[in-house]
């Protein structure tokens, strides 16, 4: 009796997990009305005429409110101007249907590029009636296609623009944030790669049981009681999952097409409802995962997991997401953003890619030419109305963080989220301090060599 009545050890306490108030933005990228009739040049016509009064603002501000903005079709021949429109870039090397057609037919196929840049790229600005070309001050090779620029020059003699400065918009109004007073963390992870065999499956367990708590001492357990949000920014199945024979067709029939392992959803599903028992997760879809082709991509279907969609805790979100998680505005995607503009530019450092995305006001720039996008007609939800005070992209080769303060006094902080299949890696983000750690999990066991003698024989039996 006596036993019964001892008092819990401090192992045996449970740790409350902390929490904190959310608010799902993401019903923005849900596709209400599926129709694909449409033409894409209604986006880019809704794009540049959410863009162009802004855009107007940040030109008299950085340039004087005497300067002329000029439609294309108002352009004189040595008048110094301002003019605002769309940047396309003319590529050479760029992928297109015809060439992924001709590897189905086993016809002579181009190489495969890691890139689509070459010296004869030239850019091109387009308003809503003329285009013209853009020469001079202007990094052709940096350029994204899709963003929405102010250039300031002239039009030379021959009939090309000459640029002197160029400008994205301003970053939009940012909602004043107010730090919890105790220490708070949203880990962040993706490119889970359920379903890959190797010896990440091994660290994938041991960071599910450090976030559940059965990992570590009663003081680990006192710290990861403090993460309140888990996001997982997609590709948490592996592309290896789908049909080796799918392989060897044609991309545009495979997206998404190809039948996908149950027994990976089954482990996803194991992994998920050890996660969602303990703590709010939020999944975003991801290239490899079994989602819509374009963006913006849906949630996963909950029928997916049958033991983790019983807990409310579960959230299946859009990629891009967006949510408000305690004071702080959290918006990304699964990095299908940033591996496109990767590909069509010079810029190797995935983060001057996100920051270049978040200056420019446009969360995939690059959609729809070079990224599949659905054909809105009304708006443009890639457009970002509200400047978050985290932005992430997930799926990179390397863990990376900045924090960037712009010209109006305003915070945010940038990540990049490595895939966890490849380096073993999540981010822990402190809403307190607005700091990020890297997590990396090695479950390698190394044998040291042993340098004891051996004892002689009579001695070990005596």
């Amino acid at each position: 009796m006596s036993e019964l009545l001892r008092e819990p050890t401090e192992e045996q306490i449970k740790v409350p997990r902390a929490t904190c108030s959310y608010d799902n933005h993401c019903s923005q990228f849900l596709v209400k009305e599926r129709n694909y009739s449409r033409q894409y040049a209604h986006l880019y016509a809704q794009r540049l005429k959410c863009f162009y009064p802004t855009l107007e603002k940040t030109v008299r501000r950085k340039w004087g409110s005497d300067v002329n903005i000029r439609k294309l079709f108002e352009l004189k021949k040595g008048e110094k101007c301002c003019v605002i429109g769309t940047i396309f870039k003319s590529m050479e090397l760029r992928p297109n249907i015809l060439r992924e057609i001709s590897d189905e037919h086993n016809l002579m196929p181009q190489p495969v590029r890691e890139k689509y840049i070459s010296d004869k790229d030239t850019l091109i600005l387009e308003d809503d009636l003329q285009r013209i070309s853009l020469v001079d001050n202007i990094d052709v090779s940096k350029a994204i296609i899709g963003t929405v620029v102010a250039v300031l020059g002239k039009e030379g003699d021959s009939s090309k623009f000459e640029v002197e400065e160029y400008s994205f918009v301003d970053l939009p109004a940012q909602i004043p944030a107010a730090p919890p007073e105790q220490d708070r963390f949203v880990l962040l992870a993706s490119g889970l790669g359920v379903g890959q065999a190797g010896q990440h499956l091994m660290n994938l367990q041991m960071m599910v049981d450090m976030v559940t708590g059965n990992l570590g001492d009663v003081n680990d357990q006192k710290m990861t009681a403090n993460i309140v949000r888990i996001i997982i920014a997609g590709n948490s199945l592996s592309v290896k999952n789908q049909d080796k024979g799918a392989m060897t067709m044609a991309k545009y029939l495979t997206r998404n097409t190809s039948p996908i392992s149950s027994a990976a959803v089954k482990n996803l599903d194991d992994i998920l409802a050890q996660l969602v028992s303990s703590i709010p997760v939020d999944v975003m879809p991801g290239e490899q995962d079994p989602a819509n082709f374009t963006l913006p991509q849906q949630p996963l279907h909950r029928c997916m997991f049958p033991r983790a969609k019983v807990y409310s805790s579960l959230n299946l979100v859009t990629n891009p997401y967006e949510a408000s998680i305690g004071s702080f505005r959290f918006s990304g995607t699964s990095g299908q953003n940033v591996d496109s503009i990767y590909r069509i530019t010079t810029i190797d450092d995935r983060m001057e890619i996100l920051e270049t995305t978040l200056r420019a006001g446009h969360m995939a720039p690059t959609a729809p030419d070079l990224l599949g996008c659905y054909p809105y007609f009304n708006n443009d939800p890639f457009i970002c109305t509200t400047c978050p005070h985290v932005y992430f992209a997930g799926n990179q080769p390397k863990f990376q963080t900045k924090r960037l303060t712009d010209s109006l006094g305003k915070k945010i902080t940038l990540i990049c989220i490595p895939e966890f299949h490849s380096t073993h890696t999540c981010v822990l983000l402190n809403l307190r301090t607005m700091e990020c750690q890297p997590l990396t999990f090695d479950s390698d066991i190394v044998e040291e060599p042993c340098d004891i003698e051996m004892a002689d024989e009579d001695a070990v039996e005596k």
